[in-house]
């Protein structure tokens, strides 16, 4: 999950965050001057032009800034257009995106929280490079693709919550991390609504101040940590699947271009480094291989559907992801089990050195993700 935003503005302020590409060096029609220049810091978003014609758009991002920022393109209805989280101080990330004509704002987010320092960007003109056919093809069997995992999340999320209900705690145990899988591996566009993943998906220690702590991770410490289920943690089931089924309506509405599925999928990499290695995301459950393995899967689906573009631009880039696929796949692997609700063992088991192994296989795969923008828009 990703930090949250609080709430979703008006239409006067705009939308959602970038789905990114950490550390690639994309390919932009425009030369790198013409890129636009973002200098983020504590208490400053500063921009080197308002208005950039309608296409490929490039973002060189540098955080000058005491904080790791996220910084975000936005739609004047508060949905993502493209973003990258965790730019840590000092450090330069150039960031690709496709956007149409129309009024948009990049924001800067100092540390990853609140609505961000925002400037506004003019996107003129309606023509855009003709793209490959495949490329076409390709969005629309992604979008078909989170479609159906979004479907298959229904169903799960509805049993999950039916035995919360029942009071069940052993039965609500089991169903806990099957109900997240669909959400994982499709986490980008999900993040793309700004109001569904803070309601659902939000970790304690990203709570904005004066927000209500609802979703997956409130109930999993009901269930772990406190073992109780009351009124509150029925009401929160209740509320847990009306937001998922508010996502599921959504999904086909999602903006999503080839740059942005590339982006997503070094995102979900992110998700894995920044988030299931680490152990934080299923605190109290040691669920996080589960996810670790939705956000993988997801990652893969994204590249697999942009292969045989990126293959004929770059054949050595895609040689280099499909091992590093099949290497961290192998590794999962080897912590599956039967004996676990979610078909992995618990992530409390994992040593130190294993989850050093593990690290190093996400960031193996990560370097050469970061560069599948760069060859599929060249």
């Amino acid at each position: 999950m990703r930090a949250v935003r609080l709430s979703v503005v008006t239409a006067a302020a705009t939308a959602a965050a970038l789905a990114a590409v950490t550390g690639c060096t994309e390919k932009s029609d425009a030369g790198a001057g013409d890129a636009i220049q973002v200098t983020a810091a504590d208490s400053k978003c500063d921009t080197s032009t308002k208005s950039v014609p309608a296409g490929q758009v490039t973002l060189k991002i540098e955080n000058k800034g005491s904080k790791a920022t996220e910084v975000e393109i936005l739609f004047p209805d508060d949905r993502i257009v493209s973003e990258k989280e965790n730019i840590g101080p000092g450090t330069k990330y150039t960031l690709t995106a496709e956007v149409k004509a129309g009024s948009y704002e990049i924001a800067c987010r100092p540390g990853m929280k609140g609505l961000g320092i925002r400037q506004k960007l003019t996107v003129t003109g309606g023509k855009v490079a003709k793209r490959d056919p495949r490329l076409d093809k390709a969005v629309a069997a992604y979008r078909e693709y989170a479609q159906e995992q979004a479907d298959a999340t229904i169903p799960k999320v509805e049993t999950f919550a039916d035995a919360i209900k029942a009071g069940d705690i052993e039965a609500a145990k089991q169903a806990y991390a099957p109900s997240r899988f669909g959400w994982e591996s499709t986490e980008p566009i999900a993040e793309s609504f700004g109001d569904i993943d803070p309601k659902t998906d939000t970790r304690v220690n990203d709570l904005e101040k004066g927000q209500k702590w609802t979703g997956w991770h409130a109930l999993e410490k009901a269930l772990w940590q406190d073992k109780k289920i009351g009124a509150e943690q029925k009401t929160l089931a209740d509320e847990l699947v009306t937001d998922l089924k508010d996502w599921q309506k959504r999904v086909g509405k999602a903006e999503i271009t080839p740059t942005s599925m590339a982006n997503g999928a070094k995102e979900l990499l992110d998700e894995v480094a920044t988030g299931k290695v680490t152990g934080e995301e299923d605190r109290y459950s040691h669920t996080d291989l589960s996810d670790f393995k939705g956000n993988v899967e997801g990652a893969q689906k994204s590249y697999e559907l942009l292969k045989p573009v990126a293959q004929q631009n770059d054949k050595a880039l895609t040689t280099e992801l499909d091992k590093q696929f099949a290497a961290l796949n192998t590794l999962l692997d080897k912590y599956r089990t039967d004996k676990s609700s979610d078909g992995f063992v618990s992530y409390d088991k994992v040593t130190k050195d294993q989850r050093k192994e593990l690290s190093d296989a996400v960031n193996a795969l990560a370097e050469p993700l970061s560069k599948l923008a760069a060859a599929v828009v060249k």
